[in-house]
């Protein structure tokens, strides 16, 4: 009997942070986050970090669905 792995899409926020490294975070997973030199270097670890958290913790994906990403100026 072959078992399929079920494959699921997540939004990954990339940052760069003042020390010039790239954050990569998962906001469907509380604290699912990672780091890297580059970009691609952030968002393979990241995908590493995902499979923790859904196989060690059986996180399931958030029902919330990405819409998309506004930049909003405040003034204070």
């Amino acid at each position: 009997m072959v078992m399929r792995k079920k494959v699921y899409n997540f939004v990954v926020l990339v940052e760069q942070d003042a020390s010039g490294w790239f954050v990569a975070r998962v906001p469907d997973i509380q604290g699912c986050q990672t780091q890297g030199k580059t970009v691609e270097q952030a968002l393979e670890r990241v995908k590493e970090a995902i499979q923790v958290c859904v196989e060690v913790d059986k996180i399931r994906p958030s029902d919330m669905r990405f819409v998309g990403l506004q930049n909003v100026q405040v003034r204070v």
